[in-house]
């Protein structure tokens, strides 16, 4: 899986993708993997720009199944949307972003040895370092089991906060090994969704993800 990432101006986030800057970029469709039979659509795109990189996130849903309001919680248990990134091969470390459809996140750098792997919050986590999030709920109202029929997100993860990586910041021709996620647990049995569906079940089989090409 390849993916071309355009450059974008800086913008604001309302959660409902409205800037007219995510015209520039195409959706990608997630593809449903291993377990779960919930059939909902969910779709990606992405930009960036000299300061950071953006995902926005649409999930058909049904129901918001999850009950965490508090920051770096056990987001993956519930209901949320992931991106990874793994800017340099060299090294087995990569950053993992989880937003919940509530607003609350999980950002995590990972140390992954022969799969073997551990997580990292950040330090200083403030000003230029701090990613931006927004979400927004469509069919229904923004909290915790509400019926709905789908949930947005956007992200900006900014390349201050991954320097130390390798190969930050991306310029035109950089590319990333990457991959984005959807958990969702309307049923008892969750369903999982990848961008590069290679990974299979297990998002930490970071051989197995996709690449992203800068423009």
């Amino acid at each position: 899986m390849t993916l071309s990432v355009p450059l974008t101006d800086d913008f604001g986030l309302d959660g409902a993708g409205s800037n007219r800057a995510w015209n520039a970029a195409a959706w990608q469709p997630l593809t449903r993997v291993v377990e779960g039979k919930m059939p909902y659509q969910t779709r990606v795109k992405t930009l960036y720009s000299h300061t950071g990189i953006y995902f926005l996130f649409d999930c058909e849903d049904k129901c918001l199944t999850c009950t965490l309001t508090e920051d770096y919680t056990d987001l993956f248990r519930e209901d949320v949307a992931e991106a990874f990134l793994w800017p340099e091969e060299a090294h087995p470390v990569y950053f993992e972003y989880e937003v919940s459809p509530l607003g609350p996140e999980l950002p995590i750098l990972i140390s992954n040895d022969g799969g073997k792997f551990c997580g990292w919050l950040p330090w200083h986590y403030t000003g230029e370092r701090r990613i931006r999030r927004a979400t927004a709920v469509r069919g229904g109202p923004k909290k915790s089991m509400a019926n709905v029929t789908g949930w947005s997100a956007e992200i900006f993860i900014p390349f201050a906060l991954l320097l130390g990586l390798g190969n930050v910041p991306p310029t035109p021709g950089t590319r990333w090994r990457a991959n984005m996620y959807r958990i969702d647990y309307d049923q008892p049995e969750r369903t999982l969704w990848a961008w590069s569906p290679e990974t299979g079940g297990v998002f930490h089989r970071y051989q197995e993800f996709g690449t992203l090409v800068f423009e």
